[in-house]
């Protein structure tokens, strides 16, 4: 199902939906950069959507539980409670309606996140194994990790939007990128996931 928007300069905006594993979360997804390449922004609930207006108006829906925004797509997050079938086109109307007034989707930006050249070359190796192996299928699922810290053989890290919650999160932590980096990095004893 596919919505073409004409805003004020005449561009065509495609938006279209994508189901991803959590069964409580979608992603909405448009044609071009909604956030800067490389970043995410999570949204846990009304209170962290100061500079996120756009996020703060869905929580205005009562059945919303948690906005995610990265690249093109923004991932909401239901209540159980409500099936898909029930909210998804008004959800997807308020966001065409919103992106078609020209508004932005977050005011202010965060920094990306950088590699510290005093990580230690494990530190850096978990980071390089994170953005090319695991972070382009989270992101396709309508996710996001970022490594969070590294101490006695623990990887820790930050799962986000349809991670969060996630019912099949643990199995893909677990089976998938703890597997991945043990393989990879010997020295790595586990992972464990902050956020979720």
């Amino acid at each position: 199902m596919e919505t073409k928007v004409k805003n004020d300069n005449q561009k065509v905006v495609n938006l279209y939906l994508e189901a991803n594993p959590n069964p409580n979360s979608m992603k909405f997804v448009a044609n071009y950069m909604l956030v800067p390449e490389g970043t995410s922004y999570d949204f846990p609930d009304v209170e962290s959507t100061e500079n996120a207006p756009l996020a703060k108006e869905l929580f205005g829906f009562e059945y919303v539980d948690r906005v995610f925004y990265m690249s093109n797509f923004i991932t909401i997050t239901k209540k159980e409670e409500v099936e898909w079938i029930e909210i998804k086109d008004a959800l997807k109307q308020h966001i065409k309606d919103y992106i078609e007034s020209g508004r932005e989707v977050i005011t202010k930006l965060m920094p990306e996140e950088q590699y510290d050249e005093s990580d230690s070359e494990t530190v850096k190796k978990i980071k390089g194994i994170l953005d090319e192996y695991i972070k382009p299928a989270v992101e396709q699922d309508g996710g996001a990790i970022s490594f969070h810290s590294y101490e006695n053989g623990i990887v820790k890290v930050l799962l986000q939007g349809s991670c969060s919650g996630c019912p099949s999160s643990t199995v893909t932590l677990k089976a998938g990128i703890e597997n991945l980096l043990k393989r990879m990095l010997p020295e790595i004893e586990g992972v464990e996931a902050e956020g979720i």
